[in-house]
């Protein structure tokens, strides 16, 4: 018998019908467990903070605590938690807030099955994932608004090699699939991440996927 990890997973929506479709197709997978459910902010938090979940699937709009909020509480306090949004708003400041809060992916509501499994099995690999309506909401600024003469000057001072760590760090591929691709090492990969931070002056790799999708540096 080939034994598997089992993922721990929390359904949030207000909207019992987006559960039960959620936990029908999901149930259907022995490698997800589904360990609460929950229709608001508030006891999504206090639902993470008992089971501890390896996965968050999450609505935004809900009375009470948004999902929004949510995101950000659990993200401070169990920050090895995956949180997906799965949401039927597009907008790229709300989707940017989202990822400055640490989300791991953004889907929209009518995803299919197959693409929420996906993007599941994608964060729970250290990836993220934004469905495609997701990345052109975010890659449109580059359309509408024009870059800053600092985000001018600070990409004219990042070279050939970081601009393509840092395309593929925003397709949310792993320090060993781009060491991979490109062929160097994993630790390579991560220090030019360290550099490429401290160059755009941001925290984390959520402030280095806002940066590459505000400048155009996603397909």
């Amino acid at each position: 018998m080939t034994s598997f990890e089992t993922f721990k997973v929390l359904l949030v929506d207000d909207h019992q019908l987006i559960i039960d479709g959620l936990r029908g197709f999901l149930n259907t997978e022995p490698k997800y467990k589904i360990v609460g459910e929950a229709n608001n902010g508030e006891d999504a938090i206090k639902l993470a903070t008992v089971f501890d979940p390896d996965l968050i699937l999450m609505d935004i709009e809900m009375p009470g605590m948004t999902g929004i909020q949510a995101s950000q509480e659990i993200k401070k306090t169990h920050p090895d938690t995956k949180i997906i949004i799965i949401s039927m708003h597009k907008e790229k400041e709300l989707i940017k807030k989202l990822i400055s809060y640490g989300i791991d992916g953004y889907l929209l509501k009518n995803s299919s099955q197959m693409e929420v499994l996906s993007a599941s099995e994608q964060v729970l690999n250290g990836q993220t994932y934004f469905s495609v309506d997701v990345k052109e909401s975010l890659a449109g600024e580059k359309s509408t608004e024009i870059e800053t003469n600092s985000d001018i000057s600070i990409l004219s001072h990042l070279t050939e090699r970081e601009i393509e760590i840092l395309r593929n760090v925003a397709e949310g591929k792993t320090n060993k699939e781009i060491g991979d691709a490109l062929f160097i090492s994993h630790r390579t990969v991560d220090t030019h991440r360290t550099n490429l931070m401290k160059k755009l002056e941001v925290k984390n790799v959520a402030g280095l996927i806002r940066f590459a999708f505000k400048n155009g540096l996603t397909s």
